[in-house]
């Protein structure tokens, strides 16, 4: 460390190549000049003492001043002074005000300047530290280039440059090997700001590793024309991307292809030869799902757009291939599409089709003590519950096959018996349960609904208007890429979040938790029931 009397120069010429060598800006290294040099005089008069240094940016002149509070009466002589002495250096000083005195150059000592250069040390690394991190922020989602500079635990430490970036060994792809100076492109993940320095995370397993590459590669993407919507990847094995095309001219799928499958195949070299199927978007999620299970046919799906479930139906040859090894295909398409899958034969989709019938029929016939060839008849006829039957127009009935309205007339009695019994059981089993009247007299609970209530302890109104609407659908989660569901407190019933947030308002609202607006809505809104 030089004294402060040394050539003006010298400190800018210091403050300049450290501000280079660092990538920070000048006057931050400056700042923390003034602040060593500060430091270091209150060595030498005191640490109670308020000193501040100030170097001109442009000459390099240092001013070394002790500033002192005016006041009526001194109390620590090392910081106050009185308005009398005040005036002596300002005429005008007042109570309050800040008086500073010049103080004259001196030469550092050694545990002095030792102590300073500390200080700039610190300040330059949290400097550049700052930088690091306010360059890479808004570089998430990028892809980079670095060197590799070390391999420590399976964990790669990648050189950006500017910055350091940590290749965890989960993010590498498996069975890749990289050595020290080994060149490597990753994707920016994450940033975070950490008490050892801004940690750059990089991964070479995200699917939007891959997106990005092949927006690298194919300018159609690069420049809008085609759009990525989805991707899916099995690391280092096999992969699967959606493309749609703004520009009815331009087929995605052979633009992210290439000539000879140059692009598509630049890709997979970047990744270690991990298979990519390029599959068209398509806003019909039946069909996305379709294309989404290739190179496997479809014979027929079944949508469930509430619990966002699709059955598919696929020859019993392509059974395996629909599967793929080890579940893989069909486990990227649920990736890819975010719908639960489920695949069957045509053979299981027939006999399930026949369990179906046998059940249904069974069940008209024990319901409204039928013969098994009238409770086959209406299943084939497509009713699926006693309700319809009891509450179809009469002539519906009457126009079946075999049937007159005597006959109608007759099974629509049966079944509104056989529905007045059913809601008196459920309703003696909801008192049992201690289920209250109150929560009965709500819009839009059945009596079986009660009974499910009261199974999981909700008993009362103010039990209901606690809920939060998944306690009544149930949620799904996502974890290991399957889709794990949880039952709603009535489970069995296919309760829609809409319909789940009514029924908790009308419950809050007859707990005189909330009041009703004039128009009958309720005051709070839809999302609160989630809290």
């Amino acid at each position: 460390m030089v004294a402060v009397s040394a050539n003006r120069l010298e400190l800018l010429q210091i403050a300049e190549a450290v501000a280079r060598e660092k990538s920070i800006d000048r006057s931050i290294v400056i700042a923390a000049m003034e602040d060593a040099i500060a430091k270091a005089a209150r060595s030498r008069y005191g640490q109670e003492t308020d000193i501040h240094a100030d170097i001109n940016p442009r000459t390099g002149e240092l001013r070394l001043a002790r500033h002192l509070l005016v006041v009526d009466d001194v109390e620590n002589p090392a910081t106050e002074i009185t308005l009398d002495g005040a005036r002596r250096h300002n005429p005008v000083a007042q109570v309050g005000d800040t008086i500073a005195d010049t103080l004259p150059p001196f030469d550092f000592g050694r545990i002095a300047a030792q102590s300073a250069k500390q200080v700039i040390v610190q300040r330059v690394r949290e400097a550049e530290r700052d930088r690091q991190y306010d360059e890479y922020k808004d570089r998430i989602g990028e892809v980079v280039n670095g060197l590799v500079k070390r391999v420590e635990y399976g964990n790669v430490v990648v050189d950006l440059g500017r910055g350091e970036g940590i290749l965890r060994r989960d993010e590498l792809l498996p069975r890749e090997t990289v050595k020290t100076g080994d060149r490597i492109r990753a994707y920016i993940y994450d940033v975070r700001r950490e008490p050892r320095g801004p940690q750059i995370f990089l991964s070479r397993t995200h699917p939007q590793f891959m997106a990005k590459l092949f927006a690298q590669e194919v300018p159609e993407i690069y420049d809008g024309v085609v759009e990525i919507k989805a991707v899916a990847r099995d690391p280092g094995s096999r992969a699967k991307i959606a493309v749609i095309s703004r520009d009815s001219s331009v087929d995605p799928v052979g633009a992210c292809v290439g000539m000879r499958g140059s692009r598509v195949q630049a890709v997979v070299n970047e990744l270690q030869g991990e298979k990519i199927d390029i599959i068209p978007w398509n806003p019909d999620i039946a069909t996305f799902i379709v294309n989404a299970l290739a190179p496997a046919e479809v014979v027929k799906v079944v949508l469930d757009e509430e619990r966002e479930r699709i059955e598919v139906v696929v020859p019993d040859a392509q059974l395996s291939l629909a599967i793929g090894r080890r579940g893989q295909n069909v486990r990227l398409a649920t990736q890819l599409t975010g719908w639960d899958i489920d695949i069957m034969t045509e053979q299981e989709e027939s006999e399930r089709r026949q369990k179906e019938f046998a059940e249904r029929t069974k069940m008209f016939a024990e319901a409204l003590d039928l013969d098994e060839m009238m409770g086959q008849l209406l299943t084939s006829e497509g009713f699926t519950s006693v309700e319809e039957i009891a509450y179809v127009p009469l002539n519906e009935l009457a126009s079946i096959e075999g049937f007159d309205e005597d006959t109608a007339a007759e099974l629509q009695a049966r079944a509104q018996k056989h529905l007045a019994e059913v809601e008196e059981a459920f309703d003696n089993r909801r008192k049992e349960l201690g289920v209250e009247d109150d929560v009965k007299a709500l819009p839009g609970v059945t009596s079986k609904m009660l009974v499910a209530f009261g199974e999981n302890d909700i008993k009362s109104v103010e039990d209901l208007a606690g809920c939060a609407t998944d306690d009544l659908t149930g949620w799904s989660e996502r974890k290991d890429g399957e889709t794990i569901r949880h039952a709603g407190a009535p489970d069995g019933f296919e309760f829609s979040r809409e319909d789940a947030e009514q029924l908790i308002m009308h419950a809050r609202v007859a707990a005189g938790w909330i009041e009703a607006t004039a128009d009958g809505e309720d005051a709070d809104t839809a999302p609160q029931a989630d809290a």
